[in-house]
């Protein structure tokens, strides 16, 4: 009797899945959303960083917005460059413009040797962890706190942290991708043509005497630099100097500006190197 019963129930499960196996096949086939190839196709390009650099979150969203919104040109992801734009526009049948190359450019010198801390901090060894108590343990508010949450985020390892406490792009690997850029709790790190010739390392909005009392390299608003300058490529914007690449490109061959500096916070754009290091590790 309990064999019996026992066989009933088997077949009574092997009956009911055989039949919501039909509804859920039947359904499968009847409510099926179309997935179009070529969004496969675009995924397979995207060289998987899942950056979010093209403002999408991951590759395969990307490939999904570029396949089905006509408004989505196949040139936004940075990290792939041009010969992905094009594989992507092949694909899409759209037309892709060339990218403008840019790299991550860290605009503080504030170094273990240079800037100040205002204190010993023991918590998570990260920026933004740093950053939200009392500002950090450095006594410039806006310098690099030199946790290197820039670092741990870079899926392509370009960033490393220096011996001197301050992140160093790797100018061959940098994609230009802009993670580090939304992580910085300080806003510290921008995209620059790397090309540039002038680098303004630092990021202070400081009165000049704040700025000196704080750290020794650090820009003081004087604007020797502003005055020295023949094409008005630099101004003084908050007691911070802006220098406008394009102008300084297209026109100066001789930038006096880094000359007139008096912190020296004004430097070549020598990439790979800690501002102020440059001559060193050239050497080496």
């Amino acid at each position: 009797m309990l064999l019996q019963t026992a066989i009933y129930a088997v077949l009574a499960m092997i009956g009911l899945g055989l039949i919501f196996g039909f509804f859920i096949s039947f359904a499968n086939r009847k409510w099926a959303v179309e997935v179009d190839p070529r969004i496969h196709e675009v995924d397979e390009v995207l060289p998987k960083g899942q950056c979010g650099g093209c403002g999408y979150p991951g590759c395969m969203a990307y490939a999904e917005a570029v396949v089905t919104n006509p408004d989505v040109p196949p040139n936004l992801c940075a990290p792939g460059k041009e010969a992905v734009a094009q594989k992507v526009a092949e694909i899409t049948g759209k037309k892709a413009v060339a990218l403008e190359t840019k790299i991550a450019f860290v605009r503080c010198s504030g170094t273990y040797g240079k800037a100040i801390r205002t204190g010993v901090y023991k918590g998570v060894k990260d920026c933004v962890s740093a950053n939200i108590l009392v500002g950090g343990d450095k006594g410039c508010t806006y310098g690099c706190l030199g946790y290197g949450t820039c670092v741990k985020v870079c899926m392509f390892d370009a960033l490393k942290m220096s011996p001197e406490g301050i992140p160093v792009v790797n100018p061959d690997k940098c994609t230009g991708c802009g993670k580090c850029v939304t992580v910085c709790p300080r806003n510290i790190i921008t995209l620059v043509k790397p090309e540039i010739m002038v680098k303004v390392n630092c990021n202070s909005r400081d009165k000049g005497a704040i700025v000196r009392k704080h750290c020794q390299a650090g820009c003081i608003g004087c604007g020797m630099c502003a005055k020295s300058c023949p094409y008005g490529a630099i101004v003084i914007d908050n007691f911070l100097a802006i220098v406008d690449h394009n102008i300084c490109l297209e026109k100066c061959s001789d930038p006096v500006c880094m000359i007139k500096c008096p912190t020296k916070v004004l430097r070549p754009a020598i990439w790979g190197t800690v501002p102020g290091f440059e001559v060193k590790e050239e050497k080496v």
